[in-house]
């Protein structure tokens, strides 16, 4: 931002950026998560959102990126290459570690315009993950679409696991409905963890009627999202998508991963998405939002 206020007229708080195109305002809190405060359309949401300087958490946030790896890493522990790791509680008394780091952290501001930034956040070895990485996102806002792209880099001297995705919060309102070409749905244990993959040829209902926590394969966008204000198109360069939409909460999540939920303790964990990054290697992804107001 240019100024030390939100367009609310609140004080911004550190970390705090604006993008603003036609429109379109987006807000990011590079502190809490590298996460997107909000995007609007005028004064309507377009995700959850919240006035960046009222945000008091990343999962509380519109969005905000998962890496190095997506969803659950089960029961806090992994062998990769020979040697057993464990990672660090990171979520309410769930028994697996979830969404990995990059939410938990504050991130840096690289660069920022009117209408584009780039946020960074360099990884030490800790507790909650045992390789050092580094991973950017880039953030462009035009009239008509929100674009985010997330590179990671492997700045270990040895290879290492890594996915990624981000963890977008859609608005329910009375006419929310979703459209989704897919392959294949992962039913899951009580814990959430994939036990056996099942065909789903799409998605194609009223959110309110819809009861998934799932992830799935086989994605081949857009994703439509309409209701009563908006059409929207999620596109992304990641084949795996998981769906939220919780019949007590008023919201519902799409969100592009890389890999399949706990991809790392499966028979062939490149096979479901998980990436090997040697290192000084970097991988990449994107998710564009188109926005019709209706």
């Amino acid at each position: 931002m240019s100024d030390s206020t939100t367009s609310s007229g609140n004080p911004a708080a550190e970390g705090t950026f604006e993008l603003h195109a036609g429109a379109l305002r987006l807000a990011l809190r590079a502190d809490l998560g590298g996460s997107i405060a909000g995007l609007w359309h005028r004064d309507i949401p377009i995700l959850r959102s919240t006035e960046p300087g009222a945000l008091t958490g990343s999962r509380l946030s519109a969005c905000y990126p998962l890496v190095p790896y997506s969803n659950r890493l089960a029961y806090q522990r992994f062998r990769w290459a020979g040697r057993n790791y464990t990672t660090a509680t990171n979520f309410d008394d769930n028994p697996h570690s979830v969404h990995g780091v990059g939410w938990l952290r504050a991130w840096e501001a690289v660069s920022h315009g009117a209408s584009d930034a780039a946020l960074r956040y360099r990884h030490v070895p800790d507790a909650h993950w045992p390789f050092s990485f580094e991973a950017r996102q880039h953030f462009t806002l035009t009239p008509h679409s929100l674009c985010v792209q997330l590179i990671v880099t492997n700045t270990a001297d040895i290879e290492q696991p890594v996915g990624l995705g981000w963890h977008p919060y859609f608005p329910k309102r009375e006419r929310s409905r979703l459209q989704i070409q897919l392959s294949d749905r992962w039913e899951s244990d009580a814990s959430q963890l994939p036990v056996r993959k099942v065909a789903q040829p799409g998605i194609d209902g009223d959110v309110s009627q819809l009861r998934f926590d799932h992830c799935f394969d086989g994605w081949s966008g857009p994703a439509s999202i309409r209701d009563e204000k908006f059409s929207l198109k999620l596109t992304s360069n990641l084949t795996h998508l998981v769906v939220y939409t919780p019949a007590d909460k008023p919201y519902f999540c799409v969100e592009p991963v890389s890999h399949v939920s706990d991809a790392i303790h499966m028979a062939d964990p490149a096979d479901n998405g998980l990436r090997t990054l040697q290192p000084g290697e970097t991988i990449k992804a994107s998710m564009t939002l188109e926005v019709s107001a209706l």
